[in-house]
């Protein structure tokens, strides 16, 4: 064996042992202590390493709390809303026939001479829902006009509806409202197309409202139907009920009672279609004695033949079709109520009879420039007293109002309106005045 192949061997051997101790080693690490332990001489005991302390437990997620039940009725501010309008007017516009006498203070109180801007209403509405049963509405008006102060806040509405049922088809209004009587006296300014309500059934209630209690009933389906005829700009009235009932003072709002005998009221109203246009008929009454206040004139003291507290009874018919495009609508109502006299009698006042109406025609053009374009014309006629004005003249009225109502947006309403007149005047010695009027009113609804 040479040298080289000797060494060669030997280096082999070293390597194999060196390979074999490795992998001794190698198993004494991985075997188990419990194993058994290999054959021959056992190598030296190996401490196991200390078993790994398992890992700390991680906490749940935080389980959020039971969801509190939620509640049924939310705070009653929570259901609270705001809406309301303002009309801003000028009368001065050039006419045929100008009348600086020509006024109605209880239409529109900017009619006459030295007149310029003014806004005849400033409405703002609070109303909402403050339990499933009971519904509050409530509105001042912050341009109305007391003496000779102008933009003086005072209330219209303030009154809550409390419903008897979950559909809220049957409910009793209680405080201050309009009082059902008539289409026109119920429908909103907000809505109507001529600028001021008509004598004929306007001189039943100052500011058509009054203190009391009334009971409304409609099915839910004709409810609905109400307020469709207002939310679609057709000039619905309002949701007054199919029937409604009520007694309230009498003295018209804002004043207190001066008697021990409630007006009573009632009414009926029912919208309909009639082929693909709908239709509203109605009829009314009321009765009542109603305190007036008289006090003597510079030449002259005012009689009452009865006493103060006078027969104040209406009753009243309505008809309106709706402007699908082309509509009509008319009332026409007759009683008794509070006047004076005529020829010999004219410082008697008494409970003398009444009777007057309106009619008016009216074209809805939709998307034609703006939202829509309505023209209409109105006529009326009235004769009998204005109960609420001091010793409660005798008026004739008979006018004409031809006009135009843009509704350029939903927020904005332009008006423009001509009258001829013929009536009496709102002021002693209560003269006859003829005159033409051209009046224009912006409104922005909110």
């Amino acid at each position: 064996m040479t040298f080289a192949s000797s060494h060669r061997s030997v280096l082999q051997a070293l390597l194999a042992g060196t390979a074999l101790l490795f992998t001794s080693s190698a198993l004494a690490q991985e075997t188990p202590p419990e194993s058994a332990p290999a054959a021959g001489t056992p190598p030296p005991a190996v401490e196991a390493p200390p078993a790994a302390e398992p890992p700390a437990p991680v906490p749940p997620a935080a389980v959020p709390p039971p969801a509190e039940e939620k509640k049924k009725d939310k705070p009653w501010y929570e259901n609270i809303r705001l809406r309301g309008y303002t009309q801003v007017r000028y009368n001065r516009l050039p006419s045929f026939r100008v009348n600086d006498s020509l006024i109605n203070d209880q239409g529109d109180r900017f009619l006459g001479k030295d007149n310029g801007f003014g806004i005849r209403r400033a409405r703002l509405v609070i109303f909402g829902d403050v339990h499933p049963h009971v519904s509050i509405y409530l509105q001042p008006d912050f341009a109305s006009v007391i003496g000779d102060q102008y933009n003086v806040a005072i209330m219209r509405d303030w009154y809550a509806d409390i419903f008897l049922d979950t559909k809220k088809e049957f409910r009793f209004r209680v405080g201050q409202s309009k009082v059902p009587f008539g289409f026109e006296n119920l429908q909103s300014s907000q809505n109507r197309l001529a600028l001021d309500r008509n004598d004929a059934i306007n001189s039943a209630l100052k500011d058509e409202r009054d203190l009391g209690v009334f009971f409304y009933w409609a099915p839910s389906h004709i409810r609905d139907r109400f307020k469709f005829l207002v939310d679609s700009g057709l000039k619905g009235s309002g949701d007054y009920g199919v029937v409604g009932l009520g007694v309230y003072n009498g003295q018209t709002a804002n004043r207190a009672e001066r008697n021990n005998s409630p007006h009573g009221v009632a009414r009926i109203s029912y919208p309909f279609l009639f082929g693909s246009q709908y239709v509203e008929v109605g009829a009314g009454a009321y009765y009542g004695r109603f305190n007036l206040s008289a006090a003597p004139r510079d030449d002259a003291a005012y009689a009452l033949a009865r006493g103060p507290n006078l027969v104040d009874a209406r009753a009243i018919v309505s008809l309106t079709v709706y402007p699908q495009p082309l509509g009509f609508q008319a009332e026409y109502n007759v009683g008794r109520g509070p006047s004076q006299g005529t020829g010999d009698e004219d410082l008697l006042i008494d409970s003398r009879n009444l009777q007057g109406g309106y009619a008016q025609l009216m074209y809805k053009l939709d998307g034609v420039v703006g939202v829509s374009l309505i023209p209409y014309v109105r006529g009326t006629l009235y004769k009998g007293g204005k109960k609420f004005e001091t010793n409660a003249p005798r008026y004739d009225v008979r006018e004409l109002e031809l006009g135009a109502e843009w509704q350029i947006w939903k927020a904005l309403e332009l008006t423009a309106a001509y009258v001829i007149a013929d009536r009496t005047s709102s002021r002693y010695p209560y003269e006859q005045e003829q005159g033409h009027v051209t009046r224009v009113q912006l409104q922005f609804n909110y």
